[in-house]
């Protein structure tokens, strides 16, 4: 069986995503990659309960009710990719994983390399600014 994860793509007014800067530890998968925030789940939980919870672990954010973009079957793990519009102050949000904080507009993604965001989430959010899932809300 394969593993389960569960990310959430922020989006502040500008549109721009939200992203993490993974810890630079050779130990850990993509050290120093930029990535969606987010992880595995723990046992009995759902898609929506291990997003909820991964919030409040890493950024101390209360998360309710996240929109689901999409579940994908991925070689090494299913991954549900939330989204939801929010107001995070970078500069005063607490980061209990990993180095920092930063904001990506489409434009900033589509010029980064493949290998600069872990985990194969460059093409997932490009497809999700192509499908703009938030200006049919």
């Amino acid at each position: 069986m394969k593993k389960e994860s569960a990310t959430i793509a922020f989006l502040n007014l500008s549109n721009q995503v939200l992203l993490i800067l993974r810890d630079d530890k050779p130990e850990i998968p993509f050290p120093n990659k930029w990535d969606l925030l987010g992880g595995n789940f723990e046992e009995g939980e759902t898609a929506e309960m291990c997003i909820v919870r991964e919030m409040r672990e890493e950024i101390e954010f209360d998360l309710r009710n996240p929109a689901l973009f999409k579940t994908y079957d991925l070689p090494d793990r299913i991954e549900h990719v939330y989204w939801q519009r929010a107001k995070i102050d970078i500069q005063k949000t607490p980061l209990h994983e990993g180095q920092r904080l930063a904001w990506f507009s489409e434009e900033e993604i589509r010029s980064m390399e493949e290998a600069e965001i872990a985990f194969g989430f460059r093409q997932i959010l490009l497809e999700f600014y192509r499908e703009k899932p938030f200006e049919r809300v």
